[in-house]
């Protein structure tokens, strides 16, 4: 009896022992890889109590390349080469002790989709939407608060969490589609548990994980797949600068300069143009790209060649795992600009036809330029970001004004606007510019124009020239905000996402008559432009504006467009004997707006503030 009561205590502790140090593994990150990447190597993150004690090894004859210990014994990586792995496996690590394993780790490796690598991208042939989630619609109300986040649900806080998700998206794509919207960008989704504000996803607390608020991982893999049976694209919003003070990392910290540290929080200056100029000061360029954009968002460090591997990693994982077919990448310009140009560059050589865009916050062509793909302002510094897109806020600027210049001078009025267009030779691709009237973080076009007329103007002029154009959520339907009174302001919900909202515009029957004006004219405008490929990839000519009337044509060998916007505040009348470069042999011209038909060998009559969109003929 005592020799059985003996071993039975033996197999109780030795099993205990072994649930303990199964324990030690919290983490896994990548949670799981695919088989047949381009690059082989893959980089495994374990994180568990003292895991980094030790020796690792792992079976099926794979090969482990490197194993990292830092000096926090919590972690541990381990990079292993994947060349002669092609089809879905399971791998076990071993993780041993004075030449004994202690504990053993299944890793998954699955299947890629086919043609993963050969991907398309969204293009100027796109028109993307994008949405805050938390704002757009609240389809699950079981959601709206959950045990494991701190914030919860008060819809009287313009700032605080109003329950908006991912079922709220797909319920509505279908409407979102009726825009003639073909991509959706979304800003993070990914957790963000911060106290206040963690609605806008930017400072994420777990880059792996859907917030629970919004849905599941498996919830976004539904919105990816109902998206794609409307053949349209899904953009996942990356943020490479920063994670948020309430990440897991950030309560134990795999190094010391996993993020910048001044020691501490340092604030950045935002000054990115220190990162190109030949005649700054080191410390301010260090405040810039170090500096941590606010006390809640740690700045990450790229030249941390672990932390830029994991990031690379993550941002590969959600492309395979959720079939994405384009980044928005958040603050590009603020982080180590050697360190994102490998991110980039590793994303793109694995997705040669995958598009990324970069929002570089700047009001200068030539600075802007610098950022995209084999800028040759780059080159003068030996600098290639490998960004194939960057947003056009230089655009953006003269939308914002332009339009209530009604007395042109000699910078001002429509001038702006075609001043913006003569510096595309500063872009290697200007085609493949983000071309938006307003965004998440600028002040609602309906704050500038409150007339619908000129909201007509900005988005015909969005619609209709180079580069991909960018919707935000409501514009169609004329919401309104000012962001001086803060950023909740900008961001209000869209009516008839929640239930109990007395107007919804989701529906023809539930807008007001406002708000049908304005999405009838985006839905016809964006839906024309759908089937256009003059638009989407031909030549721009544009002539000089006179008298506050500015035309331009797009073009390619067989099909010409002829866009004439009037800014001024008084009817015009002008020969079209002056655009004959651009009309070359086509005679007439029928408005896409409202069906009339223009003589092109006789004068045109155009209205103040409106335009003109000709199909010639």
């Amino acid at each position: 009896m005592k020799k059985l009561l003996f071993l039975f205590l033996f197999i109780s502790t030795s099993a205990s022992a072994q649930v303990q140090k199964l324990a030690q593994v919290q983490k896994i990150e990548p949670p799981f890889w695919y088989a047949g990447m381009k690059n082989p190597s893959l980089q495994v993150m374990f994180y568990g109590e003292s895991i980094g004690q030790y020796v690792v090894s792992v079976s099926d004859n794979v090969t482990i390349t490197d194993i990292t210990r830092t000096g926090n014994p919590n972690y541990i990586f381990v990079t292993i080469d994947t060349k002669n792995i092609s089809k879905a496996t399971t791998l076990t690590f071993s993780f041993s002790e004075k030449k004994k394993t202690v504990f053993t780790q299944k890793y998954e490796i699955r299947e890629r989709e086919k043609n993963s690598t050969l991907r398309k991208g969204f293009d100027a042939s796109d028109v993307v939407y994008l949405i805050m989630p938390d704002r757009f619609a609240n389809g699950n109300t079981t959601n709206d608060n959950t045990d494991n986040t701190t914030e919860k649900m008060d819809r009287t806080k313009p700032s605080g969490r109003h329950g908006g998700d991912i079922k709220g998206i797909i319920d509505h794509l279908d409407y979102i589609q009726s825009t003639g919207a073909t991509t959706l960008w979304n800003t993070p989704l990914c957790e963000d548990n911060d106290p206040r504000g963690s609605y806008h996803g930017y400072a994420q607390s777990d880059v792996y994980k859907i917030d629970p608020r919004y849905g599941t991982n498996e919830d976004y893999l539904k919105l990816s797949s109902e998206i794609h049976k409307r053949n349209m694209k899904l953009v996942l919003d990356y943020v490479t600068n920063h994670w948020g003070s309430e990440h897991w990392m950030m309560k134990d910290l795999p190094t010391y300069d996993w993020v910048h540290q001044f020691p501490g929080y340092g604030q950045s200056n935002y000054r990115m143009t220190t990162q190109f100029d030949p005649n700054r000061a080191e410390t301010d360029k260090k405040y810039c790209v170090d500096g941590w954009f606010v006390k809640t968002m740690p700045d990450l460090n790229q030249s941390n060649p672990l932390l830029l591997t994991y990031l690379t990693q993550n941002a590969i994982w959600w492309i395979e795992y959720a079939n994405l077919d384009g980044f928005r990448v958040d603050t590009y310009s603020y982080c180590d600009k050697d360190g994102i140009s490998k991110w980039t560059k590793a994303i793109t050589d694995e997705y040669p036809y995958f598009n990324i865009v970069g929002e570089v916050w700047m009001h200068d062509q030539a600075q802007m330029a610098y950022w995209q793909k084999d800028s040759k302002i780059g080159a003068i510094q030996n600098y290639n970001s490998y960004l194939p897109s960057v947003m056009d806020f230089t655009l953006h600027d003269a939308i914002s004004t332009v339009f209530n210049d009604d007395k042109p001078s000699w910078d001002k009025g429509i001038i702006k606007v075609y001043e913006n267009f003569v510096n595309d030779f500063l872009y290697p691709n200007p085609n493949s510019i983000l071309v938006f009237a307003e965004n998440h973080d600028t002040q609602r076009i309906s704050h500038w124009y409150p007339d619908l007329n000129k909201y007509k103007l900005a988005m015909t002029l969005v619609a209709t020239i180079r580069g991909i154009p960018q919707l935000y959520y409501g514009s169609e339907i004329g919401m309104t905000g000012d962001k001086d009174k803060g950023d909740g302001d900008i961001r209000h919900d869209f009516p008839g996402g929640w239930n109990g909202d007395t107007n919804n515009a989701f529906s023809d029957s539930g807008r007001t008559e406002s708000q049908k004006q304005y999405f009838d004219f985006t839905a016809k405008l964006f839906n024309w432009r759908k089937t256009k490929t003059v638009i989407h990839n031909g030549k721009t000519m544009q002539f000089l504006p006179e008298e506050n009337v500015y035309v331009y044509f797009r073009y390619n060998d067989n099909e010409s467009v002829m866009v004439v916007i009037n800014n001024s505040d008084q009817k015009k009348t002008f020969a079209t004997s002056r655009f004959k470069e651009g009309i070359r042999n086509f005679k007439s011209g029928k408005d896409v707006l409202t069906g009339l038909d223009f003589d092109l060998s006789k004068e045109i009559t155009i209205d103040a503030k409106t335009a003109l969109i000709l199909e010639l003929k």
